[in-house]
């Protein structure tokens, strides 16, 4: 509730993708672009209408595109934007060194595919919750090497977009007698540091297997999985403690 009696709604979080189209105009065939947006749809019709409704320089006038697939779960545009790039100028990018440049007969948008399990398997990304959804009708191509385990990949259209919910304001209400003030609970100690869980914004952490107590800080959880690997920043897994 706010301040003033109105009802505060949670957005949901924003869709950063970053996409791969290919060319379906019999003169430019097998042609490919990666792009980065917040709605794969519209940025679509973008590329489609030309550059003077949008779309970019590289795809006007070679259209009509359709769009392969994107990939989303990005934390921040600035990780989305790198593994636009990265994906764009793989011979330059510092996360690619092994990978084998286009081939003399290789189509593009073969070598987009051929580039993007790898870039999935790359740190930093290769850590990130991260989910990739094909658009074309299946089957789809085969991706090789695999995507991590933890990535997951959907296929259908363009998912439905619901409107964003707006605040609804309430009528303040009358002064009226304060209710007595009920007796909190205490905090559950966090079974790693053992400090009280009282942090609102990272509630604790609690097994997920049936009669276990467990009940941690989410940090303090992390550093417990991180203990094999002390030099990264977001775990895979781990045993309950």
């Amino acid at each position: 509730r706010g301040p003033r009696g109105g009802l505060w709604v949670a957005r949901p979080m924003a869709l950063r993708a970053v996409y791969l189209l290919r060319s379906a105009h019999p003169r430019f065939g097998g042609r490919s672009y990666v792009g980065f947006t917040v709605d794969p749809e519209r940025r679509l019709r973008q590329h489609n209408a030309g550059r003077k409704k949008g779309g970019a320089w590289r795809t006007s006038g070679r259209g009509p595109w359709w769009m392969e697939l994107y990939v989303y779960g990005f934390p921040s545009d600035v990780a989305a934007l790198r593994f636009e790039w990265a994906w764009q100028h793989p011979a330059a990018s510092r996360r690619l060194p092994d990978v084998t440049p286009r081939r003399p007969r290789e189509r593009p948008i073969a070598f987009a595919l051929r580039l993007l399990p790898r870039l999935l398997r790359a740190p930093p990304w290769c850590r990130l919750p991260l989910r990739l959804r094909w658009l074309r009708p299946p089957p789809h191509p085969t991706l090789d090497p695999a995507p991590p385990s933890h990535v997951v990949v959907e296929s259908g259209q363009f998912p439905v977009r619901r409107p964003r919910p707006r605040r609804r304001k309430r009528p303040r209400p009358a002064a009226a007698t304060p209710p007595p003030e009920e007796a909190t609970p205490p905090a559950l100690p966090c079974d790693l540091c053992m400090e009280p869980c009282e942090d609102k914004t990272s509630p604790p952490l609690r097994c997920p297997q049936p009669g276990c107590p467990l009940s941690a800080h989410p940090l303090c959880l992390a550093r417990f999985f991180l203990r094999p690997e002390p030099l990264e920043l977001l775990p895979m897994d781990g045993a309950c403690p």
